[in-house]
């Protein structure tokens, strides 16, 4: 049959007529030669047995059986090996290939791939080498591991690996014992960045038999917080098993979102851990907020973020890697100092600097961390705590007269980017309610300091505001007028709207002349000496609101 009629098998590359193609792959392949060599023998038989009287199939039966039969390698048993086809002696030397099946390479892209590569076998290797011991296997290494952050990796996950926070999770601490009792509240964890909120939360979804959830609110909706919802509900029904749901950054949900959460709280479908970095008095609705503990997480301290530091330094270095720990502690203890009593900022720093180390036996030293660190922010938001806080600063040091802590307080503003204007605005009240009448130029000076502001900005008026700032932190202080003001609409709020005295009313018609107004009024210029008038309400003629 000519090679018109054949086509290459994609799997054996051997050529199969066309007709046979199916069959032939779904034979594993089998090899054509062995399958012709086969055809010659059976025909041989039929012409013996036709010239001997006898039987040509039970002839070709026992012809058949007499052969090996073949058997693809992938379904051959581990103790029987594929029968090798006889090969021709080639004429040079050729290296005796270990591979069970005598078919040709399969090509790819026209390209066939050479199969006279020796390949020892293990049984070939335990030959060689009877009396050695077997290479230790590698460690397979976890990619999703290893692609996770160092903080992530070197995260506690229980209360004895936690640093800080011991008023609550301390031996007496009040959440530890609720953890240990199984007895948790719906809560609200308040805390600055880093001080381990979400730490906490899975800490207790390990140490307590409910069923734990975790959501965050910038990567959630209120669908998903509602199937989260109304799946606990249907777990507790079938289970008995209560769920606690954690939601991370839950200031994000607007007030009206929060509404969502308040049956399955107020029933104990759920319990609530909601972690905040921000005032939850004005972050979380006050009708949760009612049904929720809120725990305040304090800012760690140096100490607690170098425990931290070392021992994600040590599992980062393993067992085997012993260096100097001087070199590394004083490193470590910089850091502590710049992270600023976040230990997520100081462990994704530790991991910059690491990954600058040529080795992991190489010591740590304190210039690697200097270029590791660049402080480019300041823990400050414009909208949140921390601007309401350092101004309140601000006001308080100068009423204190104290000028350096004043200057500060400027400084942490302005370097985190407050809004100069701002400042002004504040330092303006400030020159009034502060210094007052005590210094007459205060407030002349805090609004020409406000126009220069306003004209020049950033970065050239932060001089001007520091000018400002020492002036009214050093100068006299007199708050009688802010004082008496505030008398006055206190006296306002509590009393009646009196009516003005009719002697010191205006009286611009006839009409208002008839009825009284201006009756008897003493026009203070027409008298040498103090004039005997009352210009308040005859209810308030004896009330002293200056002093």
């Amino acid at each position: 049959m000519s090679n018109s009629n054949k086509v290459q098998c994609p799997i054996c590359g051997q050529w199969v007529v066309a007709s046979r193609i199916n069959v032939h792959i779904d034979a594993n392949c089998p090899d054509l030669a062995l399958s012709q060599n086969k055809e010659t023998t059976a025909d041989s038989a039929k012409l013996e047995t036709k010239q001997d009287g006898k039987n040509p199939a039970s002839s070709a039966a026992s012809s058949s059986s007499s052969l090996p039969v073949r058997m693809a390698p992938l379904f051959a048993p581990k103790s029987q090996q594929p029968p090798q086809p006889p090969q021709q002696q080639p004429q040079q030397q050729q290296p005796k290939s270990t591979l069970s099946d005598p078919r040709p390479m399969p090509t790819f892209g026209g390209l066939k791939r050479s199969s006279n590569v020796q390949t020892p076998s293990h049984h070939d290797q335990q030959q060689k080498q009877p009396h050695t011991e077997s290479p230790a296997k590698r460690k397979r290494t976890d990619v999703v591991l290893e692609s996770m952050p160092l903080a992530a990796r070197v995260r506690p996950v229980s209360l004895q690996d936690f640093v800080g926070q011991e008023e609550l999770l301390g031996p007496e601490g009040i959440l530890k014992k609720l953890i240990d009792n199984d007895r948790i509240p719906s809560m609200v964890l308040w805390g600055p960045p880093g001080c381990g909120k979400t730490t906490i939360a899975r800490i207790i979804s390990k140490m307590t038999k409910s069923r734990f959830v975790e959501l965050s609110a910038t990567s959630h909706g209120t669908a998903d917080v509602k199937k989260a919802f109304d799946d606990a509900r249907g777990h507790l029904t079938l289970t008995g098993q209560k769920t606690i749901v954690f939601i991370d950054e839950i200031h994000r949900f607007t007030k009206t979102q929060q509404d969502l959460f308040l049956p399955y709280v107020e029933h104990g479908t759920i319990h609530l851990i909601g972690a905040t970095t921000e005032n939850p008095s004005f972050k979380v609705n006050s009708a949760l907020l009612s049904r929720c503990k809120v725990f305040v997480l304090k800012r760690l301290d140096q100490e607690q973020i170098e425990a931290i530091l070392t021992r994600a330094l040590g599992k980062w270095r393993g067992n085997d890697n012993p260096v100097d720990s001087s070199k590394d502690q004083a490193a470590l203890n910089q850091l502590a100092v710049y992270s600023d009593g976040d230990a997520r900022t100081a462990l994704n720093t530790l991991e910059i600097a690491v990954s600058l180390l040529p080795s992991k036996q190489h010591p740590l030293e304190i210039d690697t961390v200097k270029g590791a660190f660049q402080k480019s922010h300041l823990l400050y938001d414009r909208n949140g705590d921390q601007h309401y806080d350092i101004i309140s600063a601000l006001h308080k040091s100068i009423r204190g007269s104290d000028a350096n802590a004043a200057l500060y307080w400027l400084g942490r503003m302005l370097v985190a980017g407050e809004d100069p204007l701002y400042i002004a605005r504040r330092l303006v009240r400030c020159a009034s309610e502060d210094i007052g009448l005590a210094d007459n130029t205060a407030l002349p000076l805090a609004m020409a300091a406000y126009n220069a502001c306003e004209k020049i900005g950033m970065p050239e008026c932060d001089t001007i505001l520091a000018h400002l700032v020492v002036h009214l932190a050093e100068t006299k202080k007199s708050v009688r007028s802010y004082k008496a003001y505030n008398l006055v609409k206190q006296t306002i709020k509590d009393s009646p709207a009196y009516p003005v005295p009719l002697h010191i009313r205006n009286a611009p018609t006839n009409l208002m002349k008839n009825l009284g107004y201006g009756h008897g009024y003493k026009y203070n210029p027409d008298y040498d000496g103090p004039v005997d008038q009352t210009y308040l309400p005859d209810e308030l003629k004896q009330k002293q609101f200056l002093e």
